[in-house]
């Protein structure tokens, strides 16, 4: 396995994309891109692994700099594709561990140190996650109606008397409804995550997004990832299709998106064999 050039004589730092097996093909290397501001993609010789890197100047990517680029969601969104472009060139031929946005080493003997201290564990998440595709679903509660008017005039206050009553009474119905309502919608989506666990070798959950994120009303009650077999893929996006049809379940929406690159299974700051609350055995 060879290894390119050095990067360019100006100070910088080596940005590292991902961990592969397999160094991707010259040319879809050469014709992908990274961080707008760095060098050309290239392959860094760790052991027996390899990694994707990037040489970027330092100036823009030191630890000051870096903070305030990401503090902007503009400039976040950026060096966020830009990442995902470097782990996608890098799974061209195999699968890979993506590393976190924005790892950064002072220089190429620093990275390959990086991942030759963590060569079994990395190896040990390579040979979990060959063949096997990330699905992103989340579960929302379905749209509700909008409640009607808060009730005016005689009897709309809390004083004494049948029309206080009646309209204490009418609070308490709504906020009965309310909870029942939300109660069908968690058991529907515990139910929806069931379904698709029989098809998944491991799943994770991520913490739901909140209504300022998704632009929803209602709010989202699941936000979880699937390891999924490329031999069942067919099988797991069957399932999503009858749990995605129009009305069913009536209580919850699901949206799917995938096949992505297994990012959610693929930590490599954590045990492998930790990292999912599932793992069925093959």
């Amino acid at each position: 396995m060879s290894t390119t050039a050095a990067g360019p004589a100006a100070p910088g730092v080596v940005c590292a994309f991902a961990v592969t097996r397999t160094p991707p093909d010259p040319a879809a290397l050469a014709a992908a891109r990274g961080h707008e501001e760095g060098g050309p993609l290239r392959v860094l010789s760790a052991g027996d692994l390899c990694l994707v890197v990037q040489d970027v100047p330092a100036a823009l990517f030191d630890a000051e700099a870096l903070t305030e680029r990401l503090n902007r969601p503009d400039d976040l969104e950026r060096c966020a594709r830009a990442h995902h472009r470097g782990v996608e060139a890098a799974a061209g031929r195999g699968p890979v561990v993506p590393l976190p946005m924005a790892t950064l080493y002072r220089g190429d003997l620093t990275a390959a140190r990086a991942v030759t201290a963590r060569q079994t564990m990395l190896d040990t998440l390579l040979d979990r996650l060959r063949d096997r595709t990330e699905w992103a679903v989340k579960v929302h509660a379905a749209e509700a109606p909008p409640e009607p008017g808060t009730d005016t005039g005689a009897g709309a206050g809390t004083g004494s008397g049948a029309g206080g009553r009646a309209y204490l009474n009418r609070i308490s119905a709504r906020r009965r409804d309310r909870q029942g309502a939300h109660d069908r919608a968690l058991a529907e989506a515990e139910a929806v995550d069931a379904e698709l666990r029989r098809y998944a070798v491991a799943a994770t959950r991520h913490r739901p997004q909140s209504e300022r994120l998704t632009g929803r009303r209602a709010p989202q009650l699941l936000n979880i990832a699937y390891l999924v077999e490329d031999a069942r893929r067919t099988a797991f996006s069957e399932a999503l299709a009858r749990l995605t049809a129009d009305g069913r379940p009536p209580a919850v929406r699901v949206d799917a998106s995938g096949p992505w690159i297994p990012y959610s299974f693929a930590r490599w700051d954590e045990d492998p064999q930790a990292a999912p609350d599932q793992e069925v055995p093959a």
